[in-house]
């Protein structure tokens, strides 16, 4: 949703407040997409402190669905996230445009769901874990070591050994 920031110049110090709903029902970032959960309306609130300077304040909730790090099962996110900035708009809407450092706004509009992706970017986890104890997937067969084991070999070897593991074998291949 777009919401015309210019309707604001003419009520200095007066807050004006909007419940946004958000439009999209999954986030796709660093060529991975995220299903939404669960949403709530963004709370937004907007107040003209003046020379086209604007006090956003916004509470975002949503859950994003992750797969874990370690097993890849999905995992729910929560978000809560508070945002609290002073957007400073130039004289006209194409200046405010080429000026502006907000990839949500475009000109005296503010794009809710743009900002929203933009929050949800900066707070995005490096890493997500299902339980903190996750034993992740076999690195041979794949399978999900919570749930239970394989038979694979699971002893690992030094990699400072395998030219030596590599002489070996090839001396036993030639016999």
């Amino acid at each position: 949703m777009q919401i015309c920031l210019s309707e604001l110049f003419n009520h200095i110090d007066e807050p004006k407040t909007f419940e946004v709903s958000v439009e999209f029902d999954s986030v796709k970032m660093l060529g991975e997409t995220y299903p939404v959960t669960e949403k709530s309306p963004v709370a937004l609130k907007l107040t003209h402190l003046g020379k086209k300077k604007i006090q956003m304040n916004a509470e975002i909730q949503m859950t994003l669905e992750i797969p874990c790090g370690r097993c890849l099962e999905p995992v729910s996110v929560p978000f809560v996230i508070s945002v609290d900035e002073q957007l400073e708009l130039s004289d006209t809407p194409e200046q405010a445009t080429e000026d502006s450092d907000e990839p949500y706004i475009d000109g005296y509009q503010l794009d809710v769901d743009a900002l929203v992706r933009n929050e949800l970017f900066v707070h995005m986890p490096l890493r997500v874990l299902c339980k903190e104890d996750c034993k992740g997937i076999c690195k041979r067969c794949g399978t999900n070591l919570n749930l239970g084991t394989c038979d694979c070999d699971a002893t690992e070897l030094d990699p400072r050994m395998a030219a030596i593991l590599d002489i070996f074998g090839s001396a036993n291949k030639q016999h």
